[in-house]
């Protein structure tokens, strides 16, 4: 089944009103992510008939699955309580809070109850921090070993608790007195050391890498992908591990800030559901607010050109390049917005260095202006010399103007689309809302400005 394909098999849904063994046999050749694929694109009764239909083991595993994490709730909704519960105690840690991060208050009470107690405390506890921290998306389940154990006992250890445990890649060494994260030790350096060594003796012995709870989950992506980890541990100010951020967990919470930022890019809300998902209403509430924004925003535009409506009466030619120029000046703004909105996604930048990427980007923006200056210069000269399109006696002059606004416009644009994530971020708001409309209509208004200012110094005299 195509993982990119979330409708159901015409087989699978033939067996859902067949033969409950059939169906079983069926699901049973399936793996758990192409299975979460096609609950996706059923109804919720239905999905649940599925659900009821697979192995306990690979039902918890197809519950995992970050692709149903919009869908579970539903699924829930359809399935007896007496069924709910091993399966939801089953789950992993992190997936569990996800799970009840988005269930209402009622069915949140009602199913905790539900649960064992020290599940129950576990869950809790997690859902206290934010989604978008490492300790939102962590897990409780790691291995813990204390640093007086030998490497026998630790992979003894690993072999009896491995079914109950997201990953034994690593084995987290604790201080037996203050059950402090002291060392880390890989699987592949248990497996080659001494069975008699001290555990605490195996492996890289310099400060364990870790991140705090409340940290950006983007820094313990960051951090992972620096170091090229499987798992990251989240500790508390004390030192005590609380639990562990994975590499999959950290991919399926990139997607979705890199979802987020490129549905902002593109002026629209961030969406909390797959696209196709979302309802009639709430996809007007998301799209509605940022249009009506640029709307209002883009009837200064109109204003501008009121203001110089006596010289586009004088000089109509000057008319016919407006397009031209404001779409330039966006086009710019926009590429210099993309690049720093990144940049500092990335920390690759600081907002202190804002001064910098003025003194970079003003240059810059200059140099492609006179480029695309050049370029209207010769466009403009070829066709009035090969009888194209008449631009009148002053037509060099017109070529001249356009050329220079060009240059002003889009050295404007791109200092200005530069400049705006660092003000957001000053403010306190997300870069990413420096959407690429916003600053095209930022830029089309003093665009018109640029163009009409050079106009007038240029053309007084002549067609003005």
């Amino acid at each position: 089944m195509n993982r990119l394909d979330s409708q159901p098999t015409p087989e699978l849904l033939y067996l859902l009103h067949g033969d409950p063994a059939d169906l079983h046999e069926a699901l049973l050749g399936l793996r758990a992510a192409d299975i979460a694929d096609a609950l996706r694109g059923l109804a919720p009764d239905a999905a649940a008939k599925v659900m009821a239909a697979l192995p306990f083991d690979l039902a918890v595993q197809v519950f995992d699955e970050p692709e149903l994490e919009y869908h579970r709730y539903d699924i829930i909704k359809q399935m007896d309580e007496r069924s709910v519960a091993p399966l939801i105690e089953a789950m992993s840690a992190d997936q569990q809070a996800d799970l009840f991060r988005v269930l209402p208050e009622k069915d949140r009470s009602r199913l905790l109850k539900l649960l064992d107690e020290p599940t129950r405390r576990t869950l809790t506890h997690l859902l206290e921090y934010a989604p978008d921290t490492a300790g939102g998306i962590m897990t409780t389940e790691f291995v813990g070993v204390p640093a007086t154990w030998t490497v026998e006992q630790v992979l003894r250890h690993i072999r009896e608790v491995s079914r109950a445990k997201e990953t034994v890649y690593a084995a987290y060494v604790l201080d037996p007195s203050t059950q402090q994260l002291t060392h880390v030790v890989s699987l592949r350096e248990l497996l080659s050391a001494d069975r008699g060594v001290p555990v605490i003796d195996v492996g890289d012995r310099r400060k364990p890498l870790s991140v705090r709870p409340a940290a950006d989950r983007e820094d313990a992506a960051r951090m992972i992908a620096k170091y090229n980890l499987l798992a990251l541990p989240v500790v508390d100010d004390s030192g005590h591990i609380l639990g562990i951020v994975t590499v999959d967990d950290v991919i399926d919470a990139i997607v979705r800030e890199q979802t987020e930022d490129v549905q902002k890019f593109g002026g629209v809300e961030a969406l909390d559901a797959p696209y196709m998902e979302i309802s009639f209403g709430k996809m007007l509430r998301k799209r509605a607010g940022w249009l009506m924004a640029l709307f209002v925003s883009e009837m200064l535009t109109a204003t501008a050109m009121q203001r110089f409506e006596g010289e586009i009466e004088k000089a109509a030619v000057l008319a016919l390049f407006i397009p031209l120029v404001m779409s330039s000046g966006g086009n710019s703004g926009s590429q210099a917005t993309s690049l720093i909105i990144r940049a500092l996604a990335l920390k690759e930048l600081k907002l202190s260095d804002w001064w910098r990427i003025a003194l970079r980007e003003l240059p810059t923006g200059l140099t492609l202006g006179a480029i695309l200056g050049v370029i209207g210069f010769v466009r403009i000269e070829l066709w009035q010399n090969f009888h194209l399109f008449n631009y009148g006696p002053h037509h060099l002059l017109v070529a001249i103007t356009v050329a220079f606004a060009l240059v002003g416009i889009v050295g404007f644009g791109s200092l200005a689309g530069s400049m705006l994530p660092f003000l957001l971020r000053r403010l306190g708001f997300d870069p990413a809302s420096a959407s690429a409309p916003f600053v095209a209509t930022l830029v089309d208004v003093t665009g018109l400005v640029i163009y009409f200012s050079v106009a007038f110094l240029i053309l007084r005299g002549t067609l003005l």
